[in-house]
């Protein structure tokens, strides 16, 4: 069974890129920011990581990723910040986020980071 990643970013090339990049090794879905998200998480899913841009309209990904660390059922999700901002300032203390990535991004280097987070999860709950 494929492993499932939540892609959100405003850019739909960036959401449409990391689809076609992921889409043969994983399930894919993508939302336009982090309230689309959250709305497909409360529809019931759960996907195995989230790959999330910080800035966003509506709910941006400091937000989001502080609603997942606040909710129970969505805390242990691993997050992976992908941002055209520098975060060198900033203090991270988010501990779901596994990594930062920084736009332009090496597609080999996401892949393989995606590859050994999964490969370090259990499996989880099934989605809808």
């Amino acid at each position: 069974m494929k492993k499932t990643i939540l892609v959100v970013d405003d850019s739909v090339h960036i959401r449409m890129l990391l689809e076609a990049m992921l889409q043969h090794k994983y399930k894919v879905y993508t939302a336009e920011d982090g309230l689309s998200a959250l709305m497909w998480l409360a529809a019931g899913n759960t996907p195995d990581i989230i790959i999330t841009d910080i800035q966003m309209p509506r709910l941006d990904g400091w937000e989001l990723i502080s609603n997942l660390n606040s909710n129970l059922l969505f805390n242990d999700i691993p997050v992976m910040v992908l941002t055209g901002i520098s975060l060198h300032d900033v203090n991270f203390v988010h501990p779901n986020v596994v990594h930062v990535i920084n736009k332009p991004f090496d597609p080999r280097d996401l892949i393989e980071k995606i590859g050994h987070q999964l490969s370090r999860q259990l499996p989880m709950a099934a989605n809808g």
